[in-house]
């Protein structure tokens, strides 16, 4: 018997290890070696005195409430515990646990893992902001990953480069789109609907976070996020969004659900816990650079004027000066941050293309035209104002950081007078970060020329190639370096680099640099990458469930599980007398991960047993019906 335990330990590791490689699974997958940490480990928002720590416990029979032990050290075999504590979490929170790690030292590197009972999870690192005189900080920025386009080969590179201070995410974390047959590798979207409830949302962000890429970017650095608009429903605005029809009933119910799941699953601190929409706030890296991170989507933004391709400059909606992309409350905070900032750089992180993209008259017709009114051309009462503030206030490096188009730019943010001969009169300078996965549909209806063409301010744009940019700040200038993986659509791929582009402290205009920057500090050794338990409680288990949504429940409950191999499954719910509710074949399930659903509407109120049977064993969780 522990000759076959040892053989199938073996086994699993080889099954894991083949996961992680070119060749191997091409779909997010359960490593019984996390158990019960199954999704790994976070960190994010790093204050100068503290960070949020964050996973989430799957045990094969809940707990409610369950609590979990958690140590924050200087090394990692954790010899100087420089805090701990216990935190407990329930099915209101699907089980994902948040802390916020207080004592720590400004500047300063940090290991931390979660234990419950004997079971450690991986080990995760972060580091905490400095104060006072700072000179060098480099982030990675990144935003749009979804899961069915492709691999996030972009995520695996930059956990392993070992050369930033954290990683900005600039929204469309998760996608809330439905299956799609033509899905990368297999990696078909769970649940196959589109997301609207909470339970959607929850098993949505549960399989990304099993993506074994992104666990390990995670793992090595602190996050610093905000949401855009597939995180709720595409083209998202305050009371409504592009993709929410008639029948997905109350749009507030699905932006409450959305971000409601948000803050379980992110490592953030939400900043007003009066305020549940509110997820603008700043940060401070000493006198060097103030990072603003805003929200151009669910807090105050109107309806976009319409969905047409083109859009004349004078139409009678877009200058409707009522129209918000910030609001007033949000708007006025900015402005307030700009003002009393005493930090030499300006970063405003944020969702959306700022700098202008309008065809001049005569080429479509007789008057200019914005191409996307979704983008801040389509709230240009708005923009200006935030411009007039930036420039009656005499704020200096201006920095904005974008994401949401899926391409890369490089561009001056033009004023009305701007001089593209000498570069004078722009506000300051924007860099836009290409997707991690997700798809290039700019390629189809323009051309990087014609671009160049149109709009002189633009330095440089990339319209195919996926990946992120690396920013890095001085007190001389602030530069930008795009770093590109090859391929999406396999696991195989390569790195390049395009043309550099900075700007100079106290100049508005991006130059071209010589060659990307290079770090001018020394990085702490990675978090390692073995798994510390040495007993695997379910390690011979096919089939292991993750979560069952909603519980209780009224009518449909959906359960995510994970198969380690192809396996026929057979799905069946007990009444609390044995009674036969359910009964179905859920067929061959796919290696990795799998959802099924029933139906209780009709079911009495009362305690339910669901069990998931395979050839070998079964698994089973409690639920409850409520009427």
């Amino acid at each position: 018997m522990k000759q076959l335990s040892t053989f199938l330990f073996l086994l699993f590791a080889c099954q894991q290890l083949q996961s992680q490689l070119p060749n191997g699974s091409s779909r997010s997958s359960v490593n019984p070696y996390l158990f019960p940490f199954y999704h790994g480990v976070a960190s994010g928002d790093p204050l100068a005195d503290r960070v949020i720590l964050w996973t989430r416990i799957t045990l094969d029979i809940p707990i409610d409430p369950v609590s979990v032990n958690w140590e924050i050290a200087t090394d990692t075999s954790f010899s100087n515990i420089i805090n701990n504590g216990t935190v407990s979490t329930d099915s209101t929170r699907d089980y994902t646990i948040k802390v916020d790690a207080t004592g720590l030292q400004q500047s300063t590197w940090y290991y931390y893992r979660f234990i419950y009972d004997t079971l450690k999870s991986v080990i995760g690192r972060t580091r905490t902001l400095p104060t006072g005189a700072v000179n060098n900080l480099r982030f990675a920025v990144a935003s749009c990953q979804d899961y069915q386009d492709g691999f996030y080969n972009a995520h695996r590179h930059l956990s392993q480069r070992n050369d930033i201070d954290a990683v900005l995410f600039l929204g469309d974390y998760t996608y809330e789109s439905g299956e799609n047959v033509n899905a990368v590798g297999g990696r078909l979207h769970e649940p196959s609907s589109k997301t609207i409830r909470l339970s959607d949302y929850r098993i949505r962000q549960s399989l990304y976070h099993l993506d074994a890429d992104l666990q390990e970017a995670h793992r090595q650095y602190p996050w610093i996020c905000v949401w855009d608009d597939h995180e709720t429903a595409n083209n998202s605005y305050t009371i409504g969004a592009k993709n929410h029809g008639i029948n997905d009933g109350p749009w507030y119910d699905r932006k409450v659900n959305g971000v409601e799941t948000y803050e379980e699953w992110m490592p953030i601190r939400m900043p007003d816990a009066n305020d549940t929409f509110r997820i603008f706030r700043r940060f401070t890296w000493g006198g060097l650079a103030d990072l603003h991170m805003i929200d151009t989507r669910l807090y105050d933004r109107s309806k976009q004027v319409t969905t047409a391709q083109y859009i004349p400059t004078n139409d009678t909606a877009i200058l409707d000066s009522t129209r918000t992309m910030l609001g007033p409350v949000q708007l006025d905070w900015l402005k307030n941050n700009l003002d009393s900032s005493t930090a030499q750089w300006q970063i405003i992180g944020q969702q959306v293309i700022i700098a202008p993209l309008i065809v001049p008259a005569g080429i479509l017709g007789p008057t200019p035209v914005i191409i996307n009114s979704d983008q801040w051309d389509g709230y240009p009462f708005e923009r200006q104002k935030l411009y007039d503030h930036i420039q009656s206030h005499n704020i200096n490096n201006v920095v904005v950081l974008t994401g949401d188009i899926h391409t890369s730019w490089a561009n001056d943010l033009p004023l009305s007078n701007y001089d593209s001969l000498h570069r004078n009169n722009s506000i300051g300078v924007e860099f836009v970060t290409p997707s991690i996965s997700s798809g290039n549909e700019l390629p189809s209806l323009v051309s990087e020329p014609v671009i160049y063409g149109l709009a002189q301010f633009v330095r440089y744009v990339n319209l195919t190639l996926h990946g992120y940019y690396i920013l890095d700040i001085n007190t001389q200038r602030t530069q930008g370096d795009f770093v590109y993986v090859s391929d999406v659509t396999t696991r195989n791929y390569t790195v390049s680099t395009a043309p550099s582009w900075y700007v100079n402290s106290g100049e508005k205009f991006l130059r071209q640099a010589g060659a990307p920057a290079v770090s001018q500090v020394s990085y702490p050794t990675l978090a390692p990458v073995t798994v510390q338990n040495t007993s695997i409680k379910n390690l011979t288990d096919n089939i292991t469930t993750i979560s069952v949504h909603p519980n209780p429940f009224y009518d449909e409950v959906l359960i995510q599980f994970n198969s380690q191999l192809p396996e026929e499954v057979t799905l069946e719910v007990f009444s609390s007398t044995g009674k036969i509710m359910t009964k179905k074949s859920l067929g061959i399930t796919r290696e990795g991960l799998n959802y099924a659903t029933f139906n209780g509407n009709n079911f009495p109120s009362g305690f339910y047993m669901v069990e998931l049977k395979g050839n070998s064993h079964s698994v089973g969780k409690a639920v409850i019906k409520v009427n």
